[in-house]
């Protein structure tokens, strides 16, 4: 068979996917890290579940798909069975709940981490891979677990350094937009329809949800959206909903039952969000914090009440150059019919998923990344190849006192080996060759004090003589001068 390569294959990523290098991957498990320590915290415990469902597990609840297969990558096994991606990490979690609910602790409070995947349509800050960070209390209808969504979140934000002023979570409730869609005469069907149009409020602004609202409307690469096929007047009505928002959680709560008239359904998530900015109060989550936003309505079909999402207000510079605020980090909601689909009983459930990626990239935009720290081993350069053993035996004894630490495995010279060390991020540079070895010592290099050595530096004897050379230490103080340089 012949091989890519031999076929002039072009070596590429397809749409919609990345490649992560170290700083990147290193930033994002120290961030993953600190989120999950706030999780834990609120009593959640860690879950793993594979990458791959059943499709008829995950369901038909994507927000750009009514048919299951049309947004997941879906294969078949063996039996002729369809498998898919996760295309998120409630769905999987619904199915462990049903399978071994009777192992576990009711309500069941979980944190998982993963990547989930999705088939479509890849564009800027759109991909079909990305990081989910979820935390979920399944088997309480309890307000207290709604309102503790979004302590959590805030928590979360907060201990990643994000100033309590440069974020908000805002919340709403299913209930209350069926309310509405019940007073105009909505038909049930359509309500989904609805609900995906204004969640893309951000995305298109008030008249692009109008557009999909009534007919549908056309992107500029003239993909059509087929609309939800409102009247003029029901339309006008739904825009007075989503304005319903404001400062105080009170005031909005008193819109909103104005909105619901006399909808049983609506009245019940006015209710309920009287019951969560009661125990938000008692939390001291003040509204400028977490406030009610009518237009929060997330894309996902199972959610049943209370919806979540986390912003970050802060200024970014997007592609074209105009400033805007950065956006969405978060979303969840309540979901008590997810489980039911398993096993026909109804399972209340609530949680917010943290888009892994997208905080990652705010927290380099606000500088709370650390840039300064280098994330590679100390190297040990080898002069002699003759004393290759003594080399490694360096590099064990600084792995044994907790130093990552490597020997270099190339063939090349000290300046090669000095760019290698360089590229690799290393803190501290080891030279020894054969004086170095007959007297007893070795010569260490802070790299953090300059990153311009590789470019000058040809041999060992133009090193030694260097005025930015390190001082030439005891062959048995190496560990406590590697370790003196780190913790500087």
């Amino acid at each position: 068979m012949r091989t890519g390569t031999e076929l002039g294959a072009r070596p590429h990523l397809p749409g919609g996917f990345q490649d992560f290098f170290a700083e990147d991957v290193l930033a994002r498990s120290e961030m993953i890290a600190t989120i999950c320590r706030v999780y834990e915290r609120f009593g959640f415990a860690p879950l793993e579940t594979p990458a791959v469902e059943y499709l008829d597990v995950l369901g038909k609840y994507l927000p750009e798909s009514d048919e299951a297969e049309g947004g997941v990558f879906a294969f078949k096994d063996d039996d002729r069975r369809w498998l898919a991606l996760r295309y998120d990490l409630t769905a999987p979690l619904s199915r462990v709940v049903a399978q071994y609910g009777d192992g576990l602790p009711v309500p069941y409070r979980r944190y998982q981490v993963g990547p989930v995947w999705r088939r479509e349509k890849p564009g800027p800050d759109r991909f079909r891979q990305f990081y989910q960070c979820d935390f979920d209390t399944v088997g309480s209808a309890s307000p207290a677990a709604d309102a503790e969504v979004c302590a959590v979140v805030c928590a979360a934000l907060e201990e990643l350094g994000i100033p309590s002023e440069q974020f908000e979570v805002r919340v709403n409730n299913r209930k209350v937009l069926n309310g509405v869609l019940d007073q105009i005469h909505v038909p049930p069907d359509r309500h989904l329809a609805v609900l995906r149009a204004i969640d893309k409020l951000d995305r298109l602004g008030v008249e692009g949800v109008v557009d999909l609202l009534g007919k549908g409307r056309q992107d500029p690469s003239g993909d059509y959206a087929e609309g939800a096929g409102l009247t003029a007047a029901q339309s006008e009505a739904v825009r007075a909903f989503v304005s319903a928002g404001g400062d105080s959680r009170g005031s909005v709560i008193e819109r909103l039952s104005r909105l619901v008239g006399d909808s049983a359904v609506g009245r019940e998530g006015v209710n309920e969000l009287s019951n969560i900015n009661r125990l938000l109060d008692a939390m001291g989550l003040p509204s400028r914090l977490v406030r009610f936003d009518p237009t929060v309505v997330r894309g996902l079909g199972y959610y049943t009440g209370a919806v979540f999402e986390a912003t970050l207000t802060f200024e970014v510079t997007d592609q074209g150059g105009l400033s805007r605020s950065f956006g969405s980090i978060a979303g969840g909601g309540r979901y008590d019919d997810l489980v039911k689909r398993f096993t026909g009983a109804e399972v209340p459930a609530t949680g917010l998923s943290i888009g892994v990626d997208r905080l990652l990239a705010a927290l380099k935009a606000l500088g709370r990344t650390n840039k300064t720290r280098r994330t590679g081993p100390v190297v040990v350069t080898v002069m002699d190849s003759d004393r290759l053993a003594e080399y490694q035996n360096m590099v064990s004894e600084l792995r044994r006192s907790g130093i990552a630490a490597e020997i270099y495995l190339g063939d090349r010279g000290l300046r090669a080996q000095m760019k290698y060390a360089d590229r690799r991020g290393a803190p501290v540079v080891i030279i020894a060759g054969t004086d170095e070895f007959q007297r007893g010592e070795v010569s260490i290099k802070d790299m953090r004090l300059g990153t311009d050595l590789s470019s000058d530096i040809a041999d060992r004897d133009e090193w030694r003589n260097s005025q930015r050379v390190q001082r030439s230490i005891a062959r048995a103080n190496l560990v406590a001068a590697v370790r003196e340089i780190l913790t500087q």
